[in-house]
């Protein structure tokens, strides 16, 4: 018979015998895998903590009961057969919401190896890409990986319509939310037929601005890029090191003036994904100050990296796209997140080996770009931010749950910890202090780029709707017992 786990003396259970047979019953399930969710209705109460919302903090007791937060206040009174926690001089803050992950492929992370990540990280909604494949409509490409959710996810997951034949896709746009639940989409200006098809691409931005649909947009201009690709190449230098001069910042800009232009003449909302540089931000900070729905994301690896990482030895670890740039790039980012000007923290989670990140035939136009990030994004901005004096505790809510909650249709369901919203609550120790290190990654990478890093602020317990996830180092539900989530339309943070 498999043994409960231990609970840490910060945590106590006011348990029946009949919750003891019931805690067993469960353990015996997760040790054969087969946990699904709901299989208790425990009620919990979360005693002692301090509340931490995008709007501020307070302490207060939390009451969770069938997977949602029925009622918050002081002095809370004990039911029976409730589990009590103590978040005695712990955060009670709501689960993250990671809108940019990339799961499955080639790639060493699946849904259930990156539900693992991301619930050790106090991450409980992560996200995926559907692209259609040929002849396949919006809406199959979605139920395709549906299918896989339902059999691997253990975080909720959204997904991303993946827009890659524009001219028979706009036609898609008033059906998409109705017949999959899903409110977002996603377009690449790198693409080289990207300029062919413009025309398509605004119509197709049109029709999602109309159905209450958000286009997400990777802002790179494919001819600037191309052309920087030449001339290093026909000047012999095609290794990595010169990566990040394959991918200069005037594309980036340039990419996103066009993505706003088609943002303006359309009406549509877009959310510019990854955005690298000092340049790329100050467009869309002017566009959002004409009135523009212009939403920006950046990424973890542009707040803690700088392109001196080309120079080292072990340079393949750290290309992504766009490039890392320069320390001037990284303060505005780091401002922009202090004043609102960045709207989300999004992982770009891409998964491979370290031998594979670190192939020696890899050059500036053959290589394998992006890091995994799920499991150490929201402890690493909270050491590098909160505790060093950058951002706030409620702008860290903002830009690691609440935004991407309000931007992608989840909101109040998922985002904060309110009277009705799913009880995804991550218990925070803003005090403890931990050294990544790669056999403590659950990602299937099995390695970080952090590796060594001291991190100050960690997650102790992670609650999906309601059940304990993740708690002492050990994920405590089974493959399947996600969901994908049904949405609304988007709306700004």
């Amino acid at each position: 018979m498999a043994r409960p786990p231990n609970l840490p003396t910060r945590i106590r259970a006011v348990l029946s015998p009949r919750m003891v047979l019931a805690i067993v019953w469960a353990a015996n399930l997760l040790a054969a895998g087969a946990f699904a969710p709901g299989l208790t209705g425990q009620e919990i109460l979360i005693t002692g903590g301090t509340v931490v919302t995008s709007e501020g903090r307070f302490d207060a007791d939390v009451r969770v009961r069938d997977g949602t937060v029925v009622e918050i206040g002081t002095g809370l009174a004990v039911e029976t057969d409730a589990r009590m926690i103590d978040a005695t001089g712990l955060l009670v803050m709501p689960g993250g919401v990671d809108p940019h992950v990339h799961l499955g492929g080639a790639r060493r992370d699946d849904y259930r190896t990156g539900s693992r990540a991301a619930l050790a990280g106090g991450i409980t909604t992560i996200s995926n890409f559907a692209f259609p494949a040929q002849g396949q409509t919006l809406a199959q490409a979605i139920e395709r990986e549906a299918a896989l959710i339902r059999e691997q996810a253990i975080a909720d997951v959204i997904l991303h319509a993946g827009i890659n034949d524009p001219a028979t896709q706009e036609g898609q746009m008033t059906t998409l939310a109705a017949e999959t639940g899903q409110t977002s989409t996603k377009i690449f200006m790198v693409r080289t037929v990207f300029d062919a098809e413009v025309p398509d691409y605004m119509a197709t931005m049109d029709a999602a601005g109309r159905a209450g649909i958000l286009t997400m947009v990777h802002c790179e201009d494919g001819p600037i890029l191309a052309r920087a690709v030449a001339e290093l190449t026909a000047a012999g230098r095609t290794s990595l090191e010169h990566f990040p001069d394959s991918r200069p910042v005037v594309g980036e800009v340039v990419a996103t003036q066009r993505a706003v232009a088609m943002a303006e003449a359309t009406g549509a909302p877009i959310y510019a994904v990854h955005v690298s540089s000092e340049g790329a931000l100050r467009v869309l900070r002017e566009a959002r100050d004409r009135g523009l729905g212009v939403f920006v994301e950046t990424r973890p690896i542009y707040l803690h990296f700088t392109r001196e990482r080309f120079e080292g030895p072990d340079r393949g670890l750290y290309v992504g796209q766009p490039p890392l740039r320069e320390q001037r790039d990284q303060d505005a980012l780091w401002a922009g997140i202090a004043s609102g000007s960045v709207h989300v923290l999004g992982t770009d989670h891409v998964a491979y080996l370290r031998e594979e990140k670190m192939d020696p035939s890899q050059t500036i136009s053959r290589h394998r770009a992006g890091l995994n990030n799920l499991q150490v994004a929201r402890p690493m901005l909270y050491s590098e931010g909160v505790v060093r004096g950058r951002i706030s505790e409620e702008r860290f809510v903002a830009v690691t749950s609440t935004n991407a909650a309000k931007l992608f249709g989840l909101y109040p369901r998922k985002g904060t910890v309110a009277v009705g919203s799913d009880a995804d609550i991550v218990l925070w120790d803003p005090e403890e202090t931990r050294t990544i290190r790669d056999e403590d990654m659950f990602s299937g990478t099995g390695f970080s780029v952090y590796s060594g890093w001291e991190v100050t602020g960690w997650p102790v317990m992670t609650l999906r709707r309601g059940e304990v996830v993740y708690e002492d180092g050990e994920i405590l539900a089974g493959a399947g017992s996600g969901e994908l989530l049904r949405r609304g339309r988007w709306r700004a943070p």
